[in-house]
């Protein structure tokens, strides 16, 4: 028998020997008065009343000492022989293992070594753990078991506790902000006839009732917020979940948070002034700061953010100027760059992938601006240059960080695009945009001039420095075998 085997045999024995005494090992309920944050932050004397995990279990002659963990963090207990009832101690001893739940009340008392501590008066067991937690000092070394059983790893790591709650946060601070500027939070439907508002491929599903086929939505309900600008709202936004059937990578997922918001009379210029306060406003709500490190770059939030120009910028790190360049000339290009591509793609989405490796180089904040009609299907062309369109991305640390737009509210414009991509979908672009007939009717009831704007939880994993599965807490993986 193996040493985990016997441990989780001598437990299950302290289970039947605790039931056999009347003693109910999974009560329905603990009257928790004190955080573990609270005993921490409690004067010498005072009377505490918590619970939590044990993480640990020390003996020292005739005294105990054990480590209590909950959401808010860690205290040392102490189980003294003169001053810890005898039962209580001797219960613990006898039943309580590293793992297991418990209540206790006592006094905040300074040890010998000066360490804020609770010694305990009085002691009640609420669950008993039948599986041993990971060793103290190697843990959960696999990531992909960490991924798995991320309970284990909050439990283990304090670290991604905090993460998690700097996350909290993060999606609080922006609703805050949204709402400071007087947009009202809507919902908007998860399952859709056709999906809208992204280049992207989505998840089909059937729904049994009407016994049709449905997608989970790739935006945040981007045509349905414009459905709402038709109707007379002038600033909404939504925070949720959308789902995009793609690859995988350190900055993409498929089931994932992002916020919209769509804002009545505004152009991409105020949208592109409200998006910078609201990434300063997030960044310091959550880091505390305006300067951070991450994927390399230094990044200063609180600086005179940047104007990067689409055509420019791919001119200037490849040598290619996209409005006379030929397919051919492009896919030299990317082939020289070394860069994969797909040969079933058009023009445009071959440029796009040499603005992605432009985009790599860039250390930002800043925006870029002036993108080809041809990436952007859902954006108002700029009247004075209308191969262009009002658009813009926010970039950080090479990556794009969010991306807005001037809203395409002319209804003979966005059925001709949507036709465009209807044709890119039927040679195989798999992630064209689909023609929305519906939505193209209620723009030709009128849509008022309208900025749009989304921004994922990409950024969050970007202000932590971390790939964004690390920033889920319970990210989609394969069924163990």
């Amino acid at each position: 028998m193996g040493r985990e085997e016997e441990i989780i045999k001598e437990r299950k024995k302290k289970l039947k020997e605790l039931r056999k005494k009347g003693i109910n090992p999974y009560p329905a309920r603990f009257d928790k008065k004190d955080s573990v944050e609270k005993a921490l932050k409690a004067k010498s004397g005072s009377k505490i009343k918590t619970a939590g995990r044990v993480m640990s279990y020390r003996g020292i002659g005739k005294i105990i000492f054990s480590d209590l963990q909950d959401f808010s963090g860690k205290i040392q207990l102490v189980f003294q022989d003169d001053k810890t009832p005898a039962k209580d101690s001797e219960f613990f001893k006898k039943y309580i293992d590293v793992g297991d739940i418990i209540g206790v009340e006592g006094t905040i008392i300074k040890t010998k070594t000066g360490q804020h501590s609770l010694l305990v008066k009085k002691l009640e067991l609420l669950t008993k753990s039948l599986l041993p937690l990971p060793s103290k000092w190697h843990g959960l070394q696999d990531k992909e078991e960490r991924y798995r059983k991320r309970y284990l790893d909050l439990i283990m790591n304090p670290e991604m506790r905090e993460l998690f709650k700097k996350k909290y946060v993060f999606w609080k601070s922006i609703r805050d902000f949204m709402e400071s500027k007087d947009f009202m939070e809507v919902e908007t439907p998860v399952l859709e006839n056709t999906p809208g508002g992204a280049d992207a491929n989505p998840f089909i599903t059937h729904h049994n009732a009407l016994d049709i086929d449905v997608y989970l939505r790739i935006s945040m309900g981007e045509l349905w917020q414009k459905r709402l600008m038709v109707a007379g709202y002038e600033k909404t936004f939504e925070l949720g979940r959308q789902f995009r059937n793609e690859g995988l990578s350190p900055e993409h997922l498929q089931d994932y948070s992002q916020m919209e918001f769509y804002w009545a009379y505004a152009d991409y210029n105020q949208g592109m002034e409200l998006v910078e306060q609201m990434y300063k406003y997030t960044t310091k709500k959550v880091l505390g700061t305006l300067k951070f490190e991450t994927m390399g770059f230094k990044i200063d939030m609180g600086k005179k953010w940047e104007k990067y120009d689409y055509e420019k910028m791919i001119k200037k790190y490849t040598k290619i100027d996209i409005y006379k360049a030929t397919d051919n000339d492009i896919k030299k290009k990317l082939k020289e760059l070394k860069l994969d591509f797909d040969p079933v793609l058009d023009k445009w989405k071959l440029v796009d992938v040499l603005w992605k490796y432009c985009r790599k180089k860039l250390a930002g904040p800043g925006f870029l601006i002036n993108q080809p009609v041809e990436v952007s299907p859902l954006a108002k062309r700029k009247e004075k240059e209308i191969k262009k369109v009002e658009r813009f991305q926010v970039i950080i640390a090479g990556s794009e960080i969010g991306n807005g737009y001037s809203e395409l509210n002319d209804p003979l414009d966005q059925e001709k695009r949507f036709e465009e991509q209807a044709k890119k979908r039927e040679k195989g672009d798999q992630e064209a945009q689909m023609h929305d007939k519906d939505f193209v009717e209620a723009l030709k009831y009128g849509m008022p001039p309208t900025c749009g704007f989304g921004v994922s939880e990409r950024l969050f994993s970007f202000l932590m420095d971390k790939p964004i599965k690390d920033c889920v807490l319970f990210p989609l993986m394969k069924p163990e075998k």
